[in-house]
This record gives C-alpha cells, sequence and structure tokens, in this order.
C-alpha cells in the first residue's frame, strides 16, 4: 500500500519506518530539510533501540522515502497520516496549529480519494475539525467532487521499545465514520494484529478520548504510587514491599506502580493537562487528574528535601558536588522533556552546587536546554561522576546503574551517600557496603 506520513518526530517517524518494514511504500514529509537530508542519508535525529536499523535497511530496499513536499507524499498515496506536534499551551491547551495548517495544505493538493488518518494526540473534536478544514479548501478551488474518509488511529508507543511495541501491538484503535474506512485500515495494519480481536473500531470521539484516558490512567498509577510512598516513611513501610503486594494483584498488576521522582517526558505531562483544560472547557472538573498534577510536581521536590535535612539545612548545598546518573526522563531514550534530572540540575546550581553528570545517549540535548555552565561537567563514564562528589543522585534506572562496583563507588565519592531516586539498590544491602542510601518511601535511611 502506498502511505504518507506527514511529520518525522518520534510518532511519525517510527510509524513511517515501520510501515515500510511490511512492503508498504511509505513517504516521509517535514519540512526540516536537514532532518529530511539526514534521515536520506539513515541517519537518525533520535534515538530509540532497533530504530536505525530498520531505516537503513528500508531505504536500502527503496520502500522509504524522506522529502520536504507535503504535495509530492500526498500525492503518492492512498493513506495520509497526519503525526505533527501538540505542544502544552501555557493554560495546558494542546496546541493545534501544526494539525490545522496542515489539514489547510491537504485541501489545497488532494488530487483523488485518499484516507487522512489523523495520529497525534489531539482534544476530543479535532479529526471532524481536520475534516471541515480540508473540505472548506477543497470548495474554495471548486473540487467538491473529491472524496477522501478521514480517522483517527492513537498511539500507543513507548519510548525506549517503540519499534516492538508497533510490530506487536496489544491493541489497535481506530476511530471511523464508515465501515468502508475500518477496513481499509484494518487491511493496513493487519501485519501487526497478531491476536485475533486486538483491533478495536469505534468512533472518533472514542478513539480521540482513548489515547488522553490511557495516559492520564498511567500517569494517576505513578502519582499514586508516589503518594503512597510518602506515608510509606512516615509510617516505617517500604513501599517496594507494597509494590510487589498490590502488583500480584490480577485486578491491579505490576505496569507502572515504581515510586520515583515522578513522571516526565513528551506525554504524560501534556497528555495530563490538556485532559483537565478539555474537560475545564465543558464546565466539568476533573479533579482527580488535576490531583495527579499535584503530587507529580510536589514529587521533584523529594531529593532537595531529603538533601536538606542530611547536610542540616539546604543552604548547606552550596559549594557541593553531586554526581548525576542519569538525565533522560526514562532508560532507552535521549529524550529529556519533563525530565526529573532538568529540575535537579537547575535548583542544584540555583542554590550554589556543581555538577557531574553521566547519561549513556542525552547528554547532547541536556547540553541544549542546559546552556555552557561551568558548573556542570558531563563525563564520559558513569564512575567518572563520581570522582570527587559529595554524593551521588541516581535519576534514570539505566540498566547499567543496576549492579555498579559500590567499592569502587565509596572509593570515587567523598562521601558514601546515594540518594536513589528510582528504588534500584535495596537499602540494607547499601548499608551492608558502608553506605547512606535514601530510597523513595523506603521506610527511612
Amino acid at each position: 500500500m502506498r502511505v504518507c506520513m506527514i511529520g518525522t518526530g518520534y510518532v511519525g517517524l517510527v510509524t513511517g519506518v515501520c510501515l515500510a518494514e511490511t512492503g508498504n511504500d511509505v513517504w516521509c514529509v517535514d519540512i526540516d530539510e536537514t532532518k529530511i537530508t539526514r534521515l536520506n542519508k539513515g541517519e537518525l535525529p533520535i534515538y530509540e533501540p532497533g530504530l536505525e536499523e530498520v531505516l537503513r535497511r528500508n531505504l536500502k530496499q527503496g520502500r522509504l522515502h524522506f522529502t520536504t513536499s507535503l504535495e509530492q507524499g500526498v500525492r503518492s498515496s492512498l493513506f495520509v497520516f497526519i503525526a505533527v506536534g501538540t505542544p502544552p499551551g501555557e493554560d495546558g491547551r494542546a496546541d493545534l496549529q501544526h494539525v490545522l495548517a496542515v489539514a489547510e495544505q491537504i485541501g489545497a493538493c488532494l488530487d483523488s480519494y485518499k484516507i487522512l488518518v489523523l495520529k497525534s494526540t489531539v482534544p476530543v473534536g479535532t479529526t471532524l475539525r481536520m475534516k471541515t478544514i480540508v473540505e472548506e479548501a477543497l470548495q474554495r478551488r471548486g473540487r467538491r467532487d473529491i472524496e477522501f474518509d478521514v480517522a483517527f488511529c492513537p498511539e500507543f508507543l513507548k519510548e525506549g521499545s517503540a519499534v516492538e511495541d508497533f510490530l506487536h501491538p496489544d491493541r489497535v484503535v481506530v476511530g471511523t465514520e464508515n465501515g468502508r474506512t475500518a477496513e481499509f485500515l484494518k487491511e493496513l495494519f493487519a501485519p501487526f494484529i497478531l491476536r485475533e480481536n486486538s483491533l478495536f473500531a469505534m468512533s472518533i470521539p472514542s478513539a480521540e478520548l482513548t489515547k488522553y484516558a490511557a495516559n492520564a490512567m498511567l500517569a494517576t498509577r505513578i502519582s499514586f504510587m508516589n503518594e503512597l510512598a510518602a506515608f510509606c516513611e512516615a509510617v516505617g513501610a517500604d513501599i517496594e514491599e507494597i509494590r510487589v503486594g498490590i502488583g500480584s494483584d490480577s485486578r491491579i498488576g505490576h505496569a507502572f506502580l515504581q515510586a520515583g521522582l515522578g513522571y516526565g517526558g513528551s506525554c504524560f505531562p501534556k497528555d495530563v493537562k490538556a485532559l483537565i483544560h478539555s474537560a475545564r472547557e465543558k464546565e466539568y472538573d476533573l479533579s482527580i487528574l488535576r490531583a495527579v498534577e499535584e503530587v507529580n510536581r510536589r514529587q521533584r521536590q523529594v531529593f532537595l528535601d531529603r538533601m536538606e535535612r542530611h547536610y542540616g539545612g539546604r543552604e548547606n548545598l552550596a559549594g557541593k558536588t553531586f554526581a548525576l546518573w542519569g538525565l533522560s526522563f526514562k532508560p532507552n531514550t535521549d529524550d529529556i522533556r519533563e525530565a526529573p534530572s532538568l529540575f535537579l540540575v537547575r535548583e542544584l546550581r540555583r542554590l550554589g552546587a556543581s555538577i557531574r553528570a553521566y547519561d549513556p545517549v542525552a547528554e547532547a540535548n541536556a547540553r541544549a536546554l542546559l546552556g555552557d555552565d561551568p558548573g556542570i561537567v558531563y563525563t564520559e563514564d558513569c564512575y567518572d561522576a563520581l570522582s570527587g562528589a559529595d554524593a551521588l543522585l541516581l535519576v534514570t534506572e539505566w540498566p547499567l546503574f543496576r549492579h555498579p562496583d559500590f567499592d569502587r563507588m565509596k572509593s570515587l565519592l567523598r562521601e558514601a551517600v546515594i540518594f536513589d531516586g528510582r528504588n534500584l539498590y535495596a537499602p540494607d544491602r547499601a548499608r551492608a557496603m558502608g553506605f547512606v542510601c535514601y530510597g523513595i518511601g523506603r521506610g527511612g535511611v
């Protein structure tokens, strides 16, 4: 089949490349000429395990094309996917300017029947609004005879495992107005639907809200565990033991029950805000999600509060040097959007502390956001970050941090102190190795 993917951000790029992997002829469109040039050379603008191999294979075999010409992509395809950004505004509202601009451009060049599939995360009603814009553009051209259908297909990709998630999804959601569109999309996604009854066709508004609801539910689980972790410390309970206890309940499950420094990334923060704002526009208060957002905001302060108590006052952080392991918001990605590391680094620098940071892949993105600050040193090895530091801040649970050489760590640090923001280290073991280790909700030091 012939597919056009408008937008080569995280979702668009992964989707386009993976659709080419199953034999489709895919045109990926972006206005960034530099990015398109790099992609045509097989160079990725993001870090995502497994994606580069699939990209280069499909480029070589001629199924994958990158262009800045939206008209070329649209006219070469039957399916036109829209996967442009919907960043949050200051009030939390999803910014739809890019989606609506693309709809206008599609209407200006549509020449035959197409299926327009919106994949960007958008508030309820946006897909039909896009349809109206395309219809109006065709009317201005005097081409009301050109037919097209619209659909909304949310993405459920996890950064760090996006290729696997796309190729082997647990479900595919299709929001359509008619059965014809649903059948076309079912055929396109058939190679990925390995389990019977794992494609769900529903109304467009339901599909749009399903995406927001999924991310809001996962964010809620994270904030609930973080709030419970604070209570654990007040009563001497261990959140890790509780996680195992409740996660073993088949009605609950183990996913997204890890206490830590809060959620980040490109989806959860903006989607929770956007859903709250959408409800407010309908004069409905999603009070649970407001609490979820507040708990997440408060969770960023956990390390600073612990450090203040450990050092006898926040003013005593001035002049200290802290090793920081992990800059990305989660492992296996270089994405640092809304990452807890950014808040910590900025606050500690404001308080007069210095940072020695290490991350396997996110250093370049961190440098771009944090600027050229002499008080932030980036190291090429996690142990180099420890050299001469007063304590270790473990912020991202990269696999290589799970089983470190504690003796070597102790020899490099000025003090054997760990602030473990992901509960990677068992407190008893850390104490046995001579460390003071602060976890999240572990019942104390």
